[in-house]
Formats: C-alpha cells, structure tokens, sequence
C-alpha cells in the first residue's frame, strides 16, 4: 500500500504532462475565424481577431467549440483517475482478505472513483458534447454567454484538485488523507472524521456544482434566444430537448446540494448540529442528499438518451419513431425525478404509507424510459441499419440500459429493496446505467462526430474493437455484481469473510468481475490511442456529409457548417473565388434545394 499511493500521484502527474503535449500539439487544428456567414449563416454583429497560439490560446479562449474540446478533454482524464481507481480496488477483490490496499485506502479509493465518475467525468463529458454541438444544431453563432461558458469550465479543475486533494497530499502531509466516506457522504461518519481532506473535497463538489449551474443556465438562455428562423419547437433536435431538460433539473437540484454541503462544513468546523442528533440528525442529510441525488441519475442519462434519440436513426435509414412521444417522455422523466428520492431510504424505517407512496412513482418512472426503449427499437425494425461504430454504440445502450432499467425496478419494489438494499445488486444496476449506458451514448457521440471536430476519419477496427470490448468488459464486470448481491455480498468492503456463504461463490464472482474491468480497461485504452492518432494522422474527411446522411434526408445543421467550413477552407487555400456556400444562404438541413 506504501508504493500505491505515491505511484497513484505520479501516474496523475504524468496524465497532466500528456494533456498538456496534447494541447500544444492541436494548437493550430482550428481557425478562430468562422466561416463566413458564422456558424449557421448569420450576420456576425462584432469583428474577429486572430486566435493566440499555444497554450495561451486554450486559456483564454471563449470558442464554444474550443470550449467543448477542453470539457472533453478533462472529462478523459477523471475517467482515467477513475478508471485507475477501480483497477486497484478490482484487484483487491480478486482474494477474500485485504491484503493488497488496506481497508482505510480502499476506502478511500472507492470515495474517490465514485465523486470523480459523478461529478468530473459524468457532467463534464456531456457538457464536452452540448458545448460543442448544441450551437451548431440549432444554428447558434456561439453560446449565449460565452465568457461565463469558460468561467464554467476553469472552475472544473480546481474543483478537481481539492476533490482528490487528500489523496494527492496524502504522501506528503502526514495529517491529511483522502476521504473515506463514500460518494454519499451520510454523516455522523462524515461528521466525526478529523481529516482536512473530507473539508477540501467538500469545497470541491460545491465548486463542481457551481460550474454545473453556470453551465445549465448557459444552456437554457442559448436554447431559448439563440436558435436559427428555421429551428421551432417541434423541429428542435431531441439532443437539445434532453440538455434543455437537464439544465433545468440542475437549476432546482445542484444548489439544493451546495446548500447540505455548507451544512455540512459548518457541522464539521464550526460546531453547528444540522445533522446531529440533537438537531436535524442524519436523516435530515439523506433527505437533502437524494433530493438531489436522483435527479442527478437522470442529469446525466437524459443527453445520452437523447444522442441515441438522435445518431440511431441516422444509421437506421429513417426518422426516430415517436419523436413528439420521445419528447414528452424526456419532459416526464424531467419532472417524476423528483418525486423518487426516498426509494433510497426504504430501509430506514419511515412511514410505511409515505414509503409507499415513494414505490408507486418509482415504479411508475421506468414507463417514460420504456416509452423510449420501445421507439428505439422500433426506429431499427425493418430500417437498413448500418453497423458502424457509432451504431454498435447506441445498440449496446440499449441493451445495457434494459438491463439496469429492470434492476431498477426490482429494487423499487420495497419487499425486494430491503433485500438487496446495500448489496452489490444496488452497484450492478448503477453501473449498468452509468457505464453501460452513459458512456457508451458519449462513445457514439465521438465517433459519430469524429469527422466533424477533427476534419479526419477513425481508424474503423479500432472503434469496433472498442465496441466489443467495452460491450463484453461492461457485462463480465456487472452481471456477476448482481448475482454477488443476491447471493448477499454487501458493498463498500474491502474484503468479505469466508464464514458468510459458500467461499467458492463469493470469491470466483469476484474474480470474473475483476477479469471485466481489465477488459473494459483495454477497450478505453484502444480507444484513446485510436482519437489522438486518427486526430493527428488519420485520413482526411472528402465529403461535408460523410455518413451520407442526405440520401436519407436525414442531414441535420452541424453537417451543413462543416460542408460551409470546408468549401470555405478549400477556397483560401486554392486563393480561388467565394463559394456560394458563403454568401450568407444556407444548405438545406435535409440536403434538398430551395425553392
């Protein structure tokens, strides 16, 4: 354990080192100056000046595209922090007792990966994609407060210093250690913990949530104000409906958060009882907590809902089935997430006809969510489906997200829930949902727009072999965590005691998870080298409709941009004459001509 923790802080020092090489290397892939017309062909109203070089430009930049690429890049190395984290705890796992990481350290590590996937990886990666693409889609020059779009960010990596601050100072301050109260939280235990490093990752998420905030009302001023003449309601790209719906459940969610975690620094520093006993007691923060905890599942699986809703037909061969039903269910999902909090709280001995009641929604929630696994399916039914890396993606979602929607509802059922409840069930269908389905919609999202942002294509068999990889690793990890949590294993430990159940059991399911992770790993691993080096050397996109998309009239606005961007960087380069795709008309989203 003594040679981890300092190796965990060098790995995270060379990751810095490698974004940094990266950054420099991309300096001059875009040039400031839009194409004429702006992002969909509007009249810009102010000048534009060249774009520094180097790193100077990446730290000042207000490019929303700019912007978006460092969302994503951050939003990859907490996934490495992470992913790092879990190879270790895994590991451990392999054997019934801790022999490898020591119960305090293991613990540590679980806070940490949990925080780290939730809240610098999850929000980030999405926000990567909305600020990229959302202006693009519905015709936006830029985000409608674009300096506050780059405040939102540069908060991001300070929030991420103090959040695994513990953890890095730990082998080199001897009072400090990384927090070891799970992603949760539950006070007394967070209370009575004498260790700064609870303090600074408390600050921390507060500052993660304020940039989430910043973030979602960006996203809803850019939306409401910024959207093209030819981009109404009922046209608006279901991508921008689900981040419009998640921006709003940030806004009602995210400072009800900050709120408890002030609480809960005043309870540790300063004496107050918000969560003693002899005050609100500790249920008073579980309340707080899953109010905005649940909500938070659907913050981050609405956009990933919404890019499936979006990139699946286009490689279906015809328009989403049940785009208006696909719509309401987005908004449904919106609302009902705050009506389920308690169905976390089964076990804790609240009113049996309050709890109840709390069964009933979360039952009735699974519906708007069925309503959109079933129009997905349907959209593939009879399509000419293409199985491209994009398409493997969303077909993988889908059948991951079944898989953690069912187990969700067997345990909001409260017969069952008090069964499973804090069992490695419980972790199966959160991860079904997070990895399974989360990250494989932003998977597909980066492959689908590859040509897009980089102007090159990927390397076809690498992503494949992504796909199946991540596809076997995802289900080698978590199928088995749910038959561990029938078979009673409890989460949070760091080793489990052979007296309870037959040895082989516990022991070989761990095993096979842990050789899931390792495969997972892999496929993250092809995955990076197959983005930076079709980034730099792969080859050049020809077409400004590279998935041929209009044969299907299904080209949307941000591949007219990239064809505008494209004629107008072959016509400075050739020193030929404007185009006509610049002087201010715009293509057809559907690749039709104009009357």
């Amino acid at each position: 354990m003594a040679t981890v923790r300092p190796a965990l802080t060098v790995l995270m020092g060379l990751l810095l080192l490698g974004v940094g090489w990266w950054l420099t290397r991309i300096e001059d892939w875009q040039s400031y100056t839009p194409a004429v017309g702006g992002a969909a062909g509007h009249e810009s109203g102010h000048g534009t000046a060249e774009k520094p070089s180097g790193i100077v430009r990446w730290l000042t930049t207000v490019d929303h595209k700019d912007v978006g690429i460092l969302y994503g890049t951050f939003g990859l190395l907490s996934f490495a922090w992470g992913g790092v984290a879990v190879l270790l705890m895994r590991t451990e796992l392999v054997t019934p007792p801790v022999d490898l990481l020591g119960a305090t350290f293991y613990n540590a590590l679980m806070t940490t990966h949990g925080i780290t996937m939730l809240f610098l990886f999850g929000t980030p990666i999405l926000a990567a994609v909305s600020n990229y693409l959302i202006p693009l889609l519905i015709g936006a020059d830029d985000m409608a407060f674009p300096r506050i779009n780059a405040i939102a960010f540069w908060l991001l990596p300070i929030a991420a210093l103090l959040i695994w601050g513990g953890v890095l100072l730990e082998p080199f301050v001897g009072d400090i250690s990384g927090a070891q109260t799970a992603w949760t939280m539950y006070p007394p235990l967070s209370v009575e913990q004498a260790n700064p490093g609870i303090d600074l990752m408390l600050l921390g998420l507060h500052l993660s949530g304020v940039s989430a905030t910043m973030g979602a009302i960006n996203f809803i001023a850019t939306i409401f104000t910024q959207r093209d003449e030819d981009v109404s309601w009922a046209t608006l790209d279901l991508f921008s409906w689900t981040v419009l719906v998640q921006s709003g459940q940030i806004l009602f969610s995210f400072p009800l958060l900050g709120s408890a975690l002030v609480m809960l620094l005043l309870d540790r520093n300063f004496g107050t009882q918000f969560f003693a006993q002899a005050g609100g007691g500790p249920l008073l923060w579980q309340h707080l907590f899953w109010f905005f905890g649940h909500p938070e599942v659907y913050i981050l699986v609405l956009p990933p809902m919404g890019l499936v809703s979006l990139i699946l037909p286009r490689f279906s061969g015809r328009k989403l089935f049940g785009f208006k039903f696909v719509v309401y269910s987005t908004l449904a999902l919106g609302v009902l997430s705050f009506g389920v909090w308690a169905h976390h709280m089964f076990a804790t001995g609240i009113d049996p006809r309050i709890r109840a009641s709390f069964m009933a929604v979360s039952i009735a929630i699974a519906l708007p969510s069925a309503v959109k696994v079933f129009n997905w399916i349907t959209t593939m039914w009879n399509g000419r489906v293409r199985l491209t890396a994009p398409m493997l993606f969303c077909v993988g979602f889908v059948a991951n997200f079944i898989v953690g929607g069912v187990t969700g509802v067997f345990e909001a059922a409260i017969p069952v829930d008090l069964v499973l409840h804090d069992t490695y069930h419980v972790v199966a269908h959160f991860h079904y949902v997070i990895m399974g389905a989360i990250a494989f919609a932003v998977f597909a999202a980066v492959y689908y727009w590859f040509p897009l942002y980089t102007g090159r294509m990927y390397q076809r068999t690498l992503a494949k072999a992504h796909f199946w990889l991540s596809m076997v690793g995802t289900n080698v990890t978590f199928f088995p965590m749910i038959l561990l949590g029938y078979g009673g294993m409890p989460r949070r430990y760091a080793g489990y005691d052979l007296t309870v159940g037959p040895v082989s059991y516990f022991a070989n399911l761990h095993q096979i998870a842990t050789v899931g992770v390792y495969l997972l790993a892999l496929g993250q691993l092809i995955f990076v080298w197959n983005v930076v080096q079709s980034w730099l050397e792969g080859p050049e996109v020809e077409d400004g409709d590279p998935w041929d998309l209009a044969d299907d009239g299904l080209l949307t606005h941000e591949w007219a941009w990239f064809e505008r961007k494209r004629e107008t960087a072959l016509a400075a380069t050739d020193g030929g004459e404007t185009t006509a795709a610049d002087d201010g008309e715009k293509p057809l989203p559907d690749g039709g001509e104009r009357e």
